[in-house]
């Protein structure tokens, strides 16, 4: 391991973060924050996390400045994973610093304070904030940082971080592999800085068209900027209790909002695909071609369109919303509403909220808990295994099960129009299996530890065995998947208050397992990884 690289590498995301929390300083004052007064004690809280994180990185720069190696590897892979805990270590001083309660009278404590980072960071949206709304509690800045984190960490921290600093040659490549989601990352473009700049240009280009429309729509700039961030970066965290709901008395809010974390789930490179488009002399749509003939993207519609139906269907056929139909198309079209709102934003991973689907049928809260494992497309800024992994996982599946009975055929399998090397399909394989030995260790390990309190919710009764192993289940799968809301006392209008600190700190390493994708954090904990070779 190339330690001075390392500390260099390190230092120099340190102070990328340090600079961020910048853009948040101005929201304390009373004309940006919509604050009565001046918030000092957020102003004060974001300037000392700005000193704090100036100064660390800082000073591992300093003390790597002289290295000149490359980036191979292993050390990719250690600057990915450490760099990841180390902005979720340092976006949590704000809370600490500012004194931020996560309930009257409860200031956050330490596990409070990185589980919010890090599920901000990795777009889970998990939260143990109860009172988003007092700025007394919470800071307007802080709350703006906190959204914030949704929109640095969803296209990525370090391909912003490529894009900014270049000239790292090969190893930027590296960089950008180890943290781009997806088993397929091929470039755009043949320069690896050239690829991330673009990227992000995509990425701001349709954040602040969301972010305008979300005005149009009469959001408030801070309200529209930090639901932009949640939707584009596929997180959820919001400025209000109800989260997106809040906005909901409108059905064109929801219906933008739909759009856009479609549009967030989708693989980015395709949105440069259509925009580079070579034939420019038919009609307009023809631009969006390579959006449909991507497999991928097909197989991602039409997952949210099977789920979204079955789920109207039993949303009607129980009278879910019978009582409280006013639409034209009566049951059926508020059904219609919230199913595919709640579809699309479990799929993608956003995690908004418009409707408690806690008190659905067990069918349809059965469905949410699959899908929370499918997630976006590859090269998206959503979470889960990915529809790509899942396209192939099946096809290997049918494979194998054709050579049960004609052993001796031999047949490639191809994926994009390209053959699929032995080494991916292998990948595939393992990469569910450790999904799987993860959720259920996870889910076991949370359950143990977890006093029944942690399970009570809202009521006084004590929940029982079965209650408790599904919400558990829930709340890492959920995690993992960088989703946020669960089942029971997890849904979309609670959050993770109530957990101890021990097992707000699993979670937290749950999500960075998930929005890594394993690797980048599982080989931190392998001995033979850091010895100098």
């Amino acid at each position: 391991m190339n330690w001075p690289l390392l500390s260099r590498m390190l230092g120099s995301l340190g102070m990328l973060v340090g600079g961020s929390m910048v853009l948040a300083l101005p929201w304390a004052f009373p004309a940006f924050g919509e604050t009565e007064t001046f918030e000092l004690r957020g102003f004060l809280g974001l300037l000392g996390a700005i000193v704090c994180s100036v100064g660390l990185g800082g000073l591992l720069y300093f003390l790597g400045r002289k290295e000149t190696g490359s980036i191979l590897r292993k050390e990719a892979l250690a600057i990915v994973g450490l760099g990841w805990l180390l902005s979720g270590v340092l976006g949590a001083l704000p809370f600490l610093f500012s004194g931020t309660q996560r309930a009257p009278d409860v200031p956050m404590n330490v596990a409070d304070a990185l589980f919010e980072s890090v599920s901000g960071f990795t777009t889970t949206g998990a939260s143990v904030l109860t009172e988003l709304e007092k700025p007394e509690l919470v800071p307007r800045c802080i709350l703006f940082w906190r959204c914030f984190t949704h929109w640095l960490g969803g296209m990525g921290i370090i391909v912003l971080f490529v894009a900014i600093l270049g000239q790292l040659g090969a190893g930027g490549k590296a960089l950008v592999r180890r943290e781009v989601p997806g088993p397929i990352n091929e470039s755009v473009r043949p320069r690896v800085r050239e690829t991330a700049l673009l990227m992000w240009t995509i990425y701001v280009g349709i954040s602040g068209l969301l972010a305008v429309l979300y005005m149009l729509q009469r959001m408030s700039p801070y309200d529209a900027l930090c639901h932009t961030f949640g939707t584009m970066a596929t997180g959820g965290f919001s400025t209000r209790n109800a989260s997106i709901g809040a906005f909901s008395d409108t059905p064109l809010v929801e219906a933008t909002t739909i759009l856009f974390m479609l549009v967030a789930g989708t693989n980015f490179t395709l949105y440069y695909l259509c925009l580079r488009g070579t034939d420019t002399s038919g009609p307009w749509y023809t631009r969006f071609a390579p959006l449909f003939r991507d497999p991928e993207y097909r197989v991602y519609l039409g997952v949210v369109a099977v789920v979204t139906l079955l789920l109207t269907v039993n949303l009607t056929w129980l009278g879910q919303y019978a009582e409280e139909a006013s639409t034209p198309l009566g049951a059926f079209g508020l059904s219609l509403r919230h199913a595919l709102f709640v579809t699309v934003s479990v799929m993608t991973t956003t995690g908004f909220g418009t409707v408690d689907f806690t008190e659905w049928s067990e069918f349809a809260k059965g469905v949410l808990l699959a899908l929370m494992f499918v997630g976006g497309c590859s090269g998206s800024t959503g979470g889960g295994v990915k529809v790509i992994r899942f396209i192939l996982f099946f096809r290997v599946v049918r494979l194998e099960i054709e050579r049960a009975y004609r052993p001796n055929v031999v047949r490639r399998m191809r994926v994009f129009g390209l053959p699929v090397d032995d080494g991916l399909r292998h990948d595939v394989v393992v990469y569910f299996a450790i999904v799987l030995f993860l959720l259920v260790a996870g889910w076991l390990t949370l359950a143990a530890i977890e006093p029944d309190s942690a399970w009570l919710g809202s009521g006084d009764t004590p929940p029982t065995v079965a209650e408790k192993l599904l919400d558990s289940a829930s709340a890492v799968a959920s995690c993992l998947n960088n989703i946020g809301p669960g089942l029971g006392v997890l849904g979309p209008h609670d959050n993770y208050a109530g957990f101890s600190p021990q097992g707000k700190l699993l979670l937290t390493l749950l999500m960075l397992l998930g929005r890594l994708e394993l690797f980048a954090i599982l080989v931190l904990f392998v001995p033979s990884f850091w010895r100098v070779q």
